[in-house]
C-alpha cells in the first residue's frame, strides 16, 4: 500500500529556474551511485564462494586425494603458492566476468544464458591460471588441486548466481528492492516503454506513470496516467519516492540541463533512451532497460553499502537484544496479562520506508477499548499539529505507565527490526492517519526506515511541537551516519535509565 493513498491532493509550486552548467552533465558516475555499489557487493559475494570453493578443494585433497601429486597437508601453511594461484585465478575470473557483463546492474540475458556465461568465465580464468602456473614454473603446485578448484569453482558460482535470481524475482514480485520509476515523455514510444516497464516485473522497477514535458496540452499525446508535468517534479520526487527518470521524448537540450540540475537536488537517477542525447551522453556506455537501450544521463550518489553495513548492524544488535531481554520480555507478558483484561502485544498498523504498511509490535500499555476512547479525549490533547499526547492519560493501564517511563513497551519492536521493517535508529514510524496530513516536505521523513529510537526522541521528547519533530527527523535523513546513529544509541541508553520516557 503505498503512501499516496493517503495523501491529498497537492498544488505545485512552480520549478526553481537554474543556470545550466554544461560542465556537470554525465560527470560523476560510472564510479558512483547504486551501480557501483551493487557491482562491488556482487563481485564481493563470487570472491566468498570462490574461497569457500578453495576451502573445500584443500579438504578434499587432504582427505581423498593424498596419494595424488607432489601435496602434503603441511605444505598449505609452509608455502604461500597455494594462495598466490589462487589470488591468480579470483582476479582473473573477476576481470572475465566484467567483461562478460556479469556483474551489470541490468542484465538483459536470462536466466540460463547467465548460467552459461558463469562457466565460460570460470572455465577461461582456468585456462589464465594454467597458463599462469606454466609461465612461473611452478611445478609444486597440485594438479589435483588446480581442476577441482575449477570444477567446484564453476558448480558453486552457477548454483549462488541461480539462487540469487530467484531470490530478487521472488523480491521483485512483492515489491521488495524495487526502484520507482516514471517516463517523462507522452508520445508513443513512451506508452510502449512504460507499458513495458509495468509488464515486466523482473526488471526490478515499479512503474508510476508519466510525467508530461509541459503543462500545455500537446495533439501527440497517447498516454493517459500522467502524474504531473515537468515544473512539478520535485513535488512528485516527495510524493511517489520517485528513485528514476528515463526521458522517452525529444526534448530541447536547454531543458534536458535543468532537468539534470535539479535531479542532482533531489537525489535522483535520470536515463534516455539511447540516441536522444549522445551530446550530452559522450561518457555514458549502453544500458538495457528490458529490451529498451538507454544511457545514464545522471546518477545519484548512493549509500547502498552504508545501508547494507546498518542492516547487518541492525540484525546482530536486535538478536544480541533479544537474547539478553527475553527474560525481561517474559515477566512483562505476564505483568501486563495479570494487569488488565486484553491482549498482552498490541499490534498498530504503521507506515513505513516509502510508505510501506507494515504490522508494528508493542506490549499493550492502554485499556482494550483505548482507540473508541481517543476521540473523546480530542479536547485534552497537549501537542500541536498532528501528534496527539496527554500526559496523564487515563486509559494508560498502571502497568502501561511503568512500561513507558522505561520505554519497555517497545521491545517487541527487535522483531520488526529483524523483519526489516524498521531499524534500530530512525524517525518513528507514523500512523496512516498521521500521513494523511503531511504537507510535501513532510515525506522526507518517509525516505529511510524507521527506527525504534530517534534523533527527536533523545533530543526533543518533552517538546510539544510537531515542527521540531518533523526538523529533527529530516536533519536525520539528511545527515546520517554510523556514528550518528551510536551517539543517538548512547543518549537512548541514558533517557531509558533515568526514565524520561513518556
Amino acid at each position: 500500500m503505498a503512501t499516496s493513498e493517503y495523501i491529498r491532493k497537492t498544488t505545485g509550486a512552480g520549478k526553481k529556474s537554474v543556470q545550466a552548467v554544461p560542465s556537470l552533465i554525465a560527470s560523476d558516475d560510472r564510479l558512483s551511485g547504486p551501480a557501483l555499489a551493487s557491482k562491488l557487493m556482487l563481485a564481493m559475494s563470487d570472491v566468498l564462494v570462490i574461497s569457500l570453493a578453495f576451502v573445500f578443494v584443500l579438504i578434499l585433497k587432504v582427505r581423498f586425494f593424498a596419494g595424488y601429486g607432489a601435496f602434503r597437508s603441511l605444505e598449505i601453511v609452509k608455502t604461500p603458492i597455494y594462495l598466490a594461484f589462487f589470488g591468480w585465478f579470483i582476479l582473473s575470473l573477476l576481470f572475465v566476468c566484467r567483461r562478460y557483463g556479469l556483474y551489470n546492474l541490468t542484465r538483459p540475458f536470462s536466466g540460463a544464458h547467465e548460467l552459461r556465461l558463469v562457466v565460460q568465465a570460470t572455465l577461461t580464468a582456468g585456462l589464465l591460471l594454467c597458463g599462469g602456473l606454466y609461465m612461473a614454473h611452478w611445478d609444486v603446485a597440485s594438479r589435483t588441486v588446480v581442476v577441482l578448484l575449477i570444477c567446484t569453482s564453476a558448480i558453486s558460482l552457477s548454483i549462488w548466481r541461480s539462487g540469487l535470481r530467484v531470490a530478487r524475482y521472488r523480491n521483485f514480485e512483492k515489491g521488495v528492492g524495487t526502484r520507482n520509476v516514471v517516463v517523462l515523455g507522452t508520445n508513443y514510444l513512451s506508452y510502449a516503454l512504460g507499458e513495458h516497464i509495468a509488464s515486466n516485473y523482473r526488471l526490478g522497477y515499479k512503474f508510476l506513470g508519466h510525467i508530461a514535458p509541459s503543462s500545455s496540452p500537446d495533439e501527440h499525446t497517447v498516454v493517459s496516467n500522467i502524474l504531473g508535468h515537468m515544473d512539478r517534479l520535485h513535488q512528485l520526487t516527495r510524493l511517489h519516492f520517485i528513485d528514476e527518470v528515463v526521458i522517452a521524448q525529444a526534448l530541447p537540450n536547454e531543458i534536458v540541463i535543468s532537468l539534470l540540475e535539479e535531479a542532482r537536488e533531489l537525489g535522483i537517477d535520470i536515463r534516455a533512451i539511447s540516441g536522444l542525447y549522445s551530446d550530452l551522453a559522450t561518457n555514458s556506455s549502453i544500458e538495457y532497460l528490458g529490451v529498451y537501450p538507454v544511457t545514464a544521463l545522471h546518477r545519484s550518489r548512493s549509500k547502498v553499502i552504508s545501508s547494507v553495513f546498518k542492516r547487518v548492524f541492525d540484525i546482530i544488535f536486535s538478536l544480541a537484544a533479544l537474547a539478553v531481554a527475553l527474560p525481561l520480555m517474559l515477566v512483562v507478558a505476564l505483568a501486563v496479562r495479570l494487569d488488565s483484561p486484553g491482549p498482552i502485544f498490541y499490534i498498530s498498523e504503521r507506515v513505513g520506508k516509502r510508505g510501506r504498511i507494515f504490522p508494528c509490535f508493542k506490549f499493550r500499555t492502554m485499556v482494550k477499548d483505548a482507540e473508541k476512547k481517543k476521540k473523546e479525549l480530542a479536547a485534552l490533547n497537549e501537542r500541536d499539529g498532528i501528534l496527539f499526547k496527554i500526559s496523564n492519560d487515563p486509559r494508560i493501564t498502571r502497568v502501561g505507565r511503568f512500561l513507558r517511563k522505561y520505554s519497555l513497551d517497545e521491545l517487541p519492536q527487535l522483531f520488526n527490526v529483524l523483519r526489516g521493517e524498521m531499524s534500530i535508529v530512525g524517525p518513528r514510524p507514523p500512523i496512516a492517519s498521521e500521513v494523511a496530513q503531511y504537507e510535501l516536505e513532510h515525506f522526507r521523513r518517509l525516505e529511510v526506515t524507521p527506527g525504534l529510537t530517534g534523533l527527536w526522541q533523545v533530543q526533543a521528547r518533552q517538546d510539544s511541537s510537531f515542527d521540531k519533530y518533523i526538523e529533527l527527523d529530516t536533519a536525520y535523513v539528511e545527515n546520517w551516519s554510523f556514528w550518528l546513529d551510536v551517539k543517538i544509541l548512547l543518549r537512548t541508553a541514558l533517557v531509558v535509565v533515568r526514565g524520561t520516557g513518556t
